[in-house]
C-alpha cells in the first residue's frame, strides 16, 4: 500500500505554521512562523492583528514546508486544517488556504479539531504510543482530562469550568510584571522561588469530580498583591510565581492520576503549551511512577500550536472516513469529540 502524504496548516492562534507528515507520525517537514514579539507589547494576543500577519505569511510557510520536504504541491494526498478551536479570523485563513489547495489539487480536504492535535502530538513523538490511554491537555485556551479510546475517538471526562490553565498563568504573569507569555516566565521564576511560601486555594471541586477551576486561584492571588500592595509591603515575585504554580499543578496531578486509576489506564499522556512546565511534568512522572502509571509528553516544539500535530490528527481522521466539503467553516469553540463534514 503505497503511503499517504499530508499537508497540514495550523493558523488557530497566533502562530502561522505548515507541515508535510508521511503515513501520519513521519514528520518531513514542520514550519512556525511566530508572532510573539508582535503581541509581546500588548501583554496578550490582539486578535485582528494575528489573522492579518497569517495573510501575510501563509503562503510563504505553506511554500517552505514543501521545500524543505523535497515536495511539490503534486506529491500532496490529503490536506488538514484547523477549523476548531480558536479566534475565527486566524482560523479562516488557514482554511481558505487550504480549501484553495484542496480545490485546485482535487485531493480530500480534512478539517482537524486542534484539542485533537495537541493530542496526536504525542503519536509523532512516541512511535510507540498507542490507544487507549489517558490525556490531559493543558494549554492557554483549554484544560481537559480526555480518555483517548481510539484513534480519532476521545471522551471527555473533565475540563474547565472558567479560566483554563495557561490563561491562569499569563494573567497572574502580567499582574506580578513578568509579562506574556506567562507560563514560561512564571516557570522560570518559581525555580528561585519557595513553593510553600503562599497558602493558595485549590479547588478539587465536587468527590469524585475530574473537571477544573482556576478562577478562584486567579483571584485569591490578586488579592494577595493587593493586600501587600496596600499595606506597602514586600512583594517576592519568585515565591508568588512558585506557591501559584504549585497550586495549580497539585490539581492537575491529582486529577490525572485519579483518572487513570479509575479507567484502569496505566498510560498517561501530556499534551498542549503547558505540557512545557518542568515542574507539571517532574510531579506528574513523581506521582504517576507511584501508581505504576507511565507518562509520555511530547517535545517543546510539538506541545506549541504547529502543523505537524494537526497532519496526525487529519491522517487518522481520513483513515476513519472523516472528510470535510470545501464549505467548512471556522468553529471558534469547537469542542473536542465534534466532527462536521
Amino acid at each position: 500500500m503505497s503511503s499517504i502524504v499530508t499537508l497540514a496548516i495550523e493558523s488557530s492562534c497566533d502562530e502561522t505554521s505548515a507541515a508535510i507528515l508521511k503515513d501520519g507520525r513521519q514528520v518531513l517537514s514542520n514550519i512556525v512562523a511566530t508572532q510573539i514579539e508582535e503581541h509581546k507589547k500588548f501583554g496578550g494576543v490582539v486578535p485582528e492583528v494575528a489573522s492579518r500577519r497569517h495573510i501575510e505569511n501563509v503562503q510563504q510557510v505553506v511554500q517552505e514546508a514543501l521545500d524543505s520536504a523535497n515536495m511539490t504541491f503534486s506529491d500532496i494526498d490529503i490536506v488538514g486544517v484547523t477549523y476548531g478551536a480558536g479566534l475565527v479570523g486566524a482560523l479562516l485563513v488557514g482554511l481558505s488556504a487550504a480549501k484553495a489547495i484542496s480545490f485546485s489539487l482535487g485531493v480530500p480536504l480534512v478539517g482537524v479539531n486542534h484539542i485533537e492535535g495537541h493530542i496526536c502530538a504525542n503519536f509523532i513523538a512516541h512511535k510507540e504510543l498507542e490507544p487507549p490511554f489517558m490525556c490531559l491537555v493543558v494549554s492557554g485556551g483549554h484544560t481537559h482530562l480526555v480518555e483517548v479510546k481510539d484513534y480519532g475517538k476521545y471522551e471527555i471526562l473533565g475540563q474547565t469550568r472558567d479560566d483554563a490553565a495557561g490563561e491562569a498563568f499569563d494573567k497572574i504573569a502580567r499582574a506580578i510584571g513578568l509579562g506574556y507569555p506567562g507560563g514560561s516566565k512564571i516557570d522560570r521564576a518559581a525555580k528561585l522561588g519557595d513553593k510553600q511560601a503562599i497558602d493558595f486555594p485549590r479547588a478539587y471541586l465536587e468527590k469524585d469530580s475530574y473537571d477544573f477551576s482556576f478562577s478562584g486561584l486567579k483571584s485569591a492571588a490578586l488579592n494577595y498583591l493587593n493586600s501587600k500592595k496596600m499595606k506597602n509591603e514586600e512583594i517576592v515575585i519568585e515565591d508568588i510565581a512558585a506557591s501559584y504554580q504549585e497550586a495549580i499543578v497539585d490539581v492537575l496531578v491529582e486529577k490525572s492520576v485519579r483518572a487513570c486509576k479509575g479507567k484502569g489506564l496505566k498510560t498517561l499522556v501530556l499534551a498542549g503549551g503547558v505540557a512545557a512546565n518542568s515542574r507539571l511534568r517532574e510531579k506528574l512522572e513523581q506521582n504517576a511512577a507511584e501508581n505504576g502509571i507511565d507518562v509520555k509528553y511530547p517535545p517543546i516544539d510539538l506541545c506549541t500550536d504547529n502543523a505537524a500535530m494537526i497532519g496526525c490528527a487529519a491522517y487518522y481522521d481520513y483513515k476513519n472516513g472523516r472528510v470535510s466539503g470545501l464549505d467548512l467553516n471556522a468553529v471558534p469553540n469547537l469542542k473536542i469529540g465534534k466532527h462536521m463534514g
